[in-house]
């Protein structure tokens, strides 16, 4: 069977994989719908739970040398930053940076705001936060704006089997 690309792959079919992963995994988790929101702070919200409950998503550029790029997706809670410091020295890479639009896009096969804790694009390697595998409910937009999941820390690792690192700051008071 050919392998799909991104091309014959919409986002919702994104949100399809993710329930399907869940179902035949037999894991607990909840469907929340809302008003379509991606921002952190403000889904968060709308969910009724504490930020530092919330997953947050970002895909990293890692520059280990001049000739290999690496795509990272650091999870990390809601309430935090990523620390691009302490991902560079994980990889010994030369420069770590968000990733471009478009290239985050294809690689989490998700709009921005919607980019799930999981990677199904063999491209993109999850490093979580304990802070995140250790919350007994988190929550993340499933791949939708208009819908969040929330399953237990446990069970999100064991299913995304994201490298454990810790990757999160304490968010920064500069605006």
């Amino acid at each position: 069977m050919p392998e799909h690309t991104h091309h014959d792959l919409p986002h919702h079919d994104t949100y399809e994989h993710l329930i399907s992963l869940l179902d035949s995994s037999h894991i607990d988790y909840r469907l929340l719908d809302h008003e379509p929101e991606g921002a952190t702070e403000a889904v968060c919200a709308l969910r009724g739970h504490p930020a530092s409950e919330a997953a947050k998503c970002i895909v990293l550029r890692v520059k280990v040398d001049r000739r290999t790029t690496r795509h990272v997706l650091a999870v990390v809670p809601g309430d935090r930053r990523v620390d691009l410091d302490a991902v560079r020295a994980l990889f010994d890479a030369r420069y770590v940076g968000f990733s471009d639009p478009e290239t985050a896009e294809r690689l989490a096969r998700a709009v921005p705001g919607t980019v799930l804790p999981f990677s199904f694009d063999p491209g993109l390697e999850v490093v979580a936060d304990p802070d995140v595998v250790a919350q007994p409910k988190l929550y993340f937009n499933a791949a939708r704006l208009d819908r969040s999941l929330c399953i237990s820390g446990a069970d999100y690792e064991r299913l995304a089997e994201p490298r454990v690192e810790r990757v999160a700051a304490a968010a920064s008071a500069a605006v």
